[in-house]
């Protein structure tokens, strides 16, 4: 059974890389009827961020990504606790120290590994002299010539050491890379890599390639940073005669201007794109194509086709560019194709933010919330009415703020100036708001419907010309410039609002100079 696993180390957030490197673990496990598992590897205690863990496996939940076996969060009396299901636990490394030093002392008595007990100020100053000699800063293996006493005598005195392992001098090892094929390295460049620190903490290397072994993990699917360790972990594979798992190391993710996606350059937390706006299922359809390339015109894929198209093998082994403009129109799509009822929910979390509504406890059945400024009451039908005529503009849920600010205000803020239609004066901008006003007085409340106050609009412009109406009366709605018909606006307002608000822009017409 295939069996593959994302291991992401609790260290800040989580990278639109390393979501994608869920992803596609995921996608390849459930293509395979296998098991997709969730690891936390925290041995790096120095970077270990206090609630990571918990938001990463939240982020994940949210793209449903759902894993068979790992850690997963339940609720306990209003606490989040981090759980753990699966025979081959425990899934976070920091419960699995003694399990690594076991393995560590192992190679050494295989004499794979050795004690290195060279102190920070020694490494440092080899460093400094490799590099006067212009020569790749990496351990020179001194430690490697101490006797069996001299070893004894220091590991009795309580000398601080590591457990390094030991890379032959000569020759080569290769692989093959489901995506990248046959991949050679040579000896010589390799390090002699610390595999079990001084704290008694494993290197990523000893600890990756002992859970990979000891989880039954058949595929290896991670990022091309992660390459030249590869050598590395096949020794370790082959130092204790276990089966080696496939690789597949997938392309960086870039920058337009084709350099690394880095948080130095670029906003790259996943969590910074949903609480922008983006949806979640927009988002792991881009991420999907960032280096997978369907061989099809087809750019809109739900959870479900990706799972049935997905294959290592139409990966690419160049980089893939991030294009927001991408992401942008993708999300807007995914919003224009959303039921209303689903996309007034989900805009629900994104407007108490911006502080244009205020959620309120309600007994009703049917939600109802406060408008901040006016502490006017509002309830999810009416929230609907406005999310159904912004749909089309939107392209990020934090659009509506920005496109339907005017629905929540009391009163307007806006240039004057903007009421004017090309080449009107500003008497007949009055003279026609004086005129919609009346004609709107005289429709009955509950006749106040879109369609009825189109008519009247239509039949005033057949007398004073069609943006000569509209124009002002949806400025006069709105205070924009760009927003939906005024008709549409209107009916949500309603008759008090729509005839209040037209008079507002009638006073400041009659102050403007």
């Amino acid at each position: 059974m295939i069996r593959v696993r994302f291991a992401p180390s609790p260290t800040g957030f989580l990278h639109i890389g390393g979501l994608r490197t869920a992803l596609y673990n995921f996608l390849f496990a459930k293509k395979y009827k296998g098991k997709f598992i969730l690891r936390i590897e925290d041995t790096d205690i120095k970077r270990k961020v206090e609630g990571a863990t918990e938001n990463l496996i939240q982020i994940l939940q949210k793209f449903n990504l759902n894993w068979d076996e790992g850690v997963y969060l339940t609720l306990k009396k209003g606490k989040i606790e981090i759980k753990q299901k699966g025979k081959y636990g425990p899934y976070i490394q920091s419960q699995r120290l003694e399990i690594y030093q076991k393995f560590a002392k192992k190679l050494v008595e295989k004499h794979l590994a050795y004690y290195c007990f060279c102190s920070k100020e020694d490494l440092e100053k080899m460093r400094k002299e490799q590099r006067a000699k212009k020569l790749p800063p990496m351990y020179d293996g001194r430690c490697r010539k101490l006797t069996k006493s001299e070893i004894k005598k220091r590991l009795l005195k309580g000398l601080p050491h590591v457990i390094r392992l030991k890379v032959p001098d000569e020759g080569s090892i290769e692989f093959n890379d489901l995506i990248r094929g046959k991949i050679k390295f040579d000896f010589k460049n390799i390090d002699d890599q610390v595999l079990l620190k001084s704290d008694g903490y494993p290197t990523y290397h000893l600890a990756v390639v002992v859970d990979d072994h000891l989880m039954r993990i058949t595929h290896v699917i991670r990022g091309e940073e992660w390459l030249p360790s590869v050598p590395k972990h096949l020794l370790i594979y082959k130092a204790f005669n276990w089966k080696i798992p496939e690789f597949a190391h997938l392309p960086l993710i870039l920058n337009p201007d084709r350099s690394k996606l880095s948080k130095r350059k670029s906003d790259v937390a996943v969590e910074s794109y949903l609480e922008k706006g983006y949806l979640p299922e927009a988002i792991l359809n881009f991420v999907a194509l960032l280096g997978w390339n369907p061989d099809t015109d087809q750019e809109i894929f739900s959870l479900e086709e990706l799972i049935k198209e997905f294959s290592l093998e139409k990966v690419q082994k160049s980089g893939a560019v991030f294009n927001l403009e991408k992401l942008d129109w993708m999300n807007g799509y995914y919003i224009r194709k959303m039921k209303i009822d689903e996309l007034a929910v989900r805009c629900i979390p994104y407007l108490i933010q911006s502080g244009l509504i205020k959620s309120l406890k309600s007994k009703a059945k049917m939600p109802r919330f406060q408008i901040r400024k006016t502490k006017e009451i509002i309830d999810l039908d009416w929230l609907k009415k406005i999310v159904a005529i912004e749909q089309i503009r939107m392209k990020k849920l934090t659009d509506l703020k920005e496109l339907a600010d005017f629905f929540f205000e009391e009163k307007l803020d806006y240039d004057p100036k903007i009421l004017f239609w090309k080449g009107m004066e500003k008497d007949k901008v009055i003279n026609i708001l004086n005129l919609v006003k009346q004609k709107l007085k005289e429709l009955p409340k509950e006749m106040f419907k879109r369609e009825k106050i189109f008519d009247l609009l239509k039949e005033l412009a057949k007398d004073y010309g069609t943006g000569e109406v509209f124009w002002p009366f949806r400025v006069a709605l709105s205070g924009k410039t760009a927003s939906p018909p005024p008709n549409e606006i209107a009916e949500i307002l309603g008759k008090e609002k729509t005839l209040k608000r037209i008079e507002e822009a009638i006073k400041l017409l009659s102050h403007e100079k």
